[in-house]
């Protein structure tokens, strides 16, 4: 908030902020617990090493970081598959539907390729175990456009901290506290936010207080003169 209120010209301190903030009882919501539901966890072990730890990307489409979360409905659930480019945190791709099967992930990942168009063999993708990145057509996809694959060691989030970021924001800010009348209003919405709020206009302490589409813009800007 502090960043934002800087950006429009006014002179104001964090500490400020907070308190007023407060006194207007303007306060963050907290995340709920969240357990993956169990038909995301694959019996069957497959083994990919994680080949991003210690990797900072330098530039966009060098390693993207894929995650699917769950959005409770009126009446039942669906689940959202989003792809993040870890340069910029820009959502690139993202599937909503009332399937948590393969396609759903796929989609997102088709949806990625369409827009980024990544250069064959320079990109890295990034997942945890889950049975949907494990399957053998979503690693054919891959595989097709030389995209390398990498997932998290089992029950380690931190090892895809970029993307597990992302929903904690994406449920905070967007979904919890929100009541869906069905799958076309919560896709609707939720397009909304993460088009036209997250990649545009919210800002990230990580990008220098930018937006990530700002922070590709400027990145394209410096790298063409």
């Amino acid at each position: 908030m502090t960043a934002t209120i800087r950006r429009k010209g006014m002179v104001v301190n964090a500490k400020k902020v907070l308190r007023l903030m407060r006194e207007d009882n303007l306060l963050a919501q907290r995340k709920a617990p969240f357990l993956k539901p169990p038909a995301e966890r694959s019996r069957n072990i497959v083994v990919v090493p994680n080949l991003v730890r210690g990797l900072v990307p330098s530039a966009p489409d060098q390693i993207w970081a894929a995650d699917i979360t769950y959005v409770h409905l009126a009446r039942t659930f669906a689940y959202l598959a989003v792809i993040l480019d870890a340069f910029s945190r820009k959502a690139v791709g993202w599937a909503f539907e009332n399937t948590l099967d393969a396609s759903l992930a796929i989609a997102a990942l088709d949806r990625a390729i369409e827009a980024r168009k990544p250069q064959r063999g320079s990109l890295i993708h990034h997942s945890d175990r889950g049975a949907q990145y494990a399957s053998i057509a979503y690693r054919q996809r891959l595989a097709e456009h030389d995209i390398t694959i990498s997932m998290s060691r089992p029950g380690n989030p931190f090892d895809n901290a970029k993307a597990e970021s992302f929903m904690k924001t994406l449920k905070m800010e967007e979904i919890n506290g929100s009541a869906f009348a069905d799958i076309k209003d919560a896709r609707r919405r939720i397009d909304g936010f993460i088009a036209e709020v997250y990649n545009k206009d919210r800002l990230h302490s990580a990008l220098g207080y930018q937006s990530p589409l700002e922070f590709e813009t400027a990145f394209a800007q410096n790298n063409t003169r």
